[in-house]
């Protein structure tokens, strides 16, 4: 299979989408509220937002991790990011689901935006290296 650990990430990170999209979708029907925003309902506000933050980051994640491998990155590399980018989003998910402070979120954040500057460093190189 071309491109298994970006295969196997883009199958978690489908997974992972249902998981926080059905829990926006069942706390609507409890709530009773099909508001756009959730707007009255803490609850429903922070389901939404755990789902949307996870759809704002974890498609250029896939293309990163995508890239770095079908530029025969080092193993370790992809695999590491994979893990990391992954990682990332589910203690955001869960710091935003399950815990009042934002500890979780903050950490879950650190991991990702230093997995971006490392992916983003390495692929400028590599390109740049490749124009010449």
């Amino acid at each position: 299979m071309p491109l298994p650990i970006t295969s196997f990430l883009v199958a978690l990170f489908s997974i992972l989408m249902v998981l926080l999209s059905f829990q926006v979708s069942l706390r609507r029907i409890k709530a009773g509220n099909n508001s756009t925003n959730g707007s009255g309902d803490e609850t429903l506000k922070r389901r939404i937002r755990a789902h949307g933050n996870f759809i704002e980051y974890a498609p250029l994640a896939a293309i990163s991790v995508g890239l770095t491998e079908f530029a025969n990155g080092p193993r370790t590399l992809v695999f590491g990011l994979a893990v990391s980018f992954f990682a990332s989003r589910v203690i955001h998910a869960f710091g935003m689901l399950y815990t009042s402070t934002p500890a979780a979120r903050a950490l879950a954040m650190l991991i990702q935006h230093a997995s971006f500057l490392v992916v983003g460093f390495w692929l400028a190189f590599h390109a740049a290296a490749y124009v010449r």
